[in-house]
């Protein structure tokens, strides 16, 4: 053979060798990104259990407060329906988008049944409703932790499906953006106390 043709050959072979070496990177590379991703996902699904957990604790106090509470003030019949409508959207919510609003309802229908107490002074006395409040309040907490860390896996599982060049990957495999536990409307407003009841 003549030189010139083993040079080309030889390049050739060098050319394949790189080629050969890079779609092994890129294929690793692939790899990597999807198990990172596949992981990611897995802990934003384990957050949204604990923050689940937390909320049927709390779905499940609230009949034993609102039936502690209904003793003393019957006449707040609305808010008694609130609360129970927004048990039952809770229970009937079946995507994590539905649950999350449903979340906010039942805090919504929960704070306005404590304002209702708030007009009940021989209620805050009552052994039952203090131990109640006391394990509402612990659940609530919980339910804010949990929630703090749902938020934070899923922080980094979208931020990590957003960034190039791994959004590839996200994008060939339909991995989707989840969607981040929000405060309820209003609740930036702050609440109004009249001591003049």
């Amino acid at each position: 053979m003549e030189k010139g043709t083993l040079a080309v050959l030889s390049i050739v072979g060098v050319l394949v060798l790189v080629v050969v070496v890079v779609l092994i990177g890129v294929t690793l590379y692939a790899i990597s990104a999807y198990n990172g991703l596949t992981k990611m996902d897995v802990e934003v699904k384990t957050a949204w259990s604990q923050v689940e957990n937390q909320l049927q604790r709390r779905n499940d106090l609230i009949p034993n407060l609102v039936n502690t509470v209904k003793g003393f003030a019957k006449q707040e019949k609305s808010i008694f329906e609130n609360v129970a409508n927004a048990r039952a959207k809770m229970a009937g919510a079946s995507t994590r988008a539905d649950k999350i609003d449903a979340a906010n309802e039942v805090s919504s229908a929960l704070s306005r049944l404590l304002m209702v107490v708030e007009n009940y002074p021989q209620l805050k006395s009552d052994v039952n409703f203090r131990q109640l409040m006391d394990e509402l309040a612990g659940t609530e907490n919980r339910i804010a932790v949990e929630r703090m860390r749902y938020n934070d896996a899923v922080k980094l599982f979208n931020q990590s499906i957003r960034v190039f060049p791994k959004n590839i990957i996200a994008n060939s495999f339909n991995f989707k953006e989840a969607k981040l536990f929000e405060a309820a409307a209003g609740a930036k407003e702050a609440p109004k106390v009249d001591f003049n009841q």
